[in-house]
């Protein structure tokens, strides 16, 4: 199971709280995924009241705040001090967003916010490309994690660049690897971790699916079918055929035929 800042989780499924039919629905999603983390954030649901923080520390999961909606460190920083102090924890998910449209993390204002929080007693779950220059920058940073994006938030794209996400794995073989937003289907989860990532975060897939309960307990089967086909070490993809069944030692007509 997945390791963060020395501390193993449950599960390898990290689930968002927002955008349920119902907080019923979200507690049923959870109990059928076994999610090991659920995902809050502060600016969309800090107003939620006393019985969304019930809710949510009913779940029984550890909390990883985030401070999705922010668009500059200052606004960043800010947000992680409060959900440090409404939740209880050092973890926080680092999101800065600069165009709305693909939010796309800002990397720039992503790694100066790092160092800000992690000087401050932070641990940093930052939201970032597959860029192997700004993960390097971010573990300088003081991360010792990266979540690197399979496709824009809520696009269901799956994984739209898996040559870059292999490099970021092959790069940093012992930072745990997280693929963050962009999975709409179970096969999108299994084949981040087929990749040999550690976990996969997500939210929409589940929260907007026509039965969020019975796609929460897809992916989380599919995921556990991806760690396991990555650690059985799977075969190469072949340009070629390969015959599955011997040749050696099969019958070989005659030119004549059969006698």
């Amino acid at each position: 199971m997945p390791v963060f800042y020395d501390r193993q989780v449950d599960s390898a499924l990290m689930l968002g709280t927002a955008q349920y039919p119902s907080p019923a629905i979200m507690a049923e999603a959870f109990r059928a995924s076994n999610a090991g983390i659920a995902t809050v954030s502060l600016r969309r649901e800090g107003g939620a009241g006393q019985d969304f923080h019930n809710l949510i520390k009913g779940l029984n999961v550890p909390v990883l705040p985030n401070t999705a909606g922010c668009h500059s460190v200052r606004e960043a920083v800010t947000t992680a001090q409060m959900a440090r102090e409404l939740f209880e924890t050092p973890w926080i998910k680092l999101e800065i967003i600069r165009d709305d449209d693909t939010l796309c993390p800002d990397v720039v204002a992503l790694v100066e916010a790092a160092r800000i929080l992690s000087d401050d007693g932070f641990q940093v779950f930052p939201y970032c490309t597959e860029d192997l220059s700004v993960c390097g920058r971010l573990l300088d940073a003081g991360c010792r994690v990266l979540m690197p994006w399979g496709a824009p938030i809520g696009s269901g794209r799956g994984l739209n660049n898996v040559y870059g996400l292999r490099s970021v794995r092959a790069h940093f073989p012992d930072i745990p690897l997280v693929v963050d937003a962009g999975i709409g289907l179970p096969s999108h989860a299994a084949q981040a971790m087929e990749l040999g990532y550690d976990a996969v975060l997500l939210n929409t897939a589940v929260a907007k699916a026509g039965d969020p309960v019975a796609m929460a307990r897809a992916i989380a089967l599919a995921i556990e079918a991806g760690r396991l086909a990555h650690g059985a070490n799977p075969i190469e993809a072949r340009d070629m055929a390969a015959p599955s069944t011997p040749v050696f030692g099969m019958a070989v007509l005659g030119q004549g035929g059969m006698a």
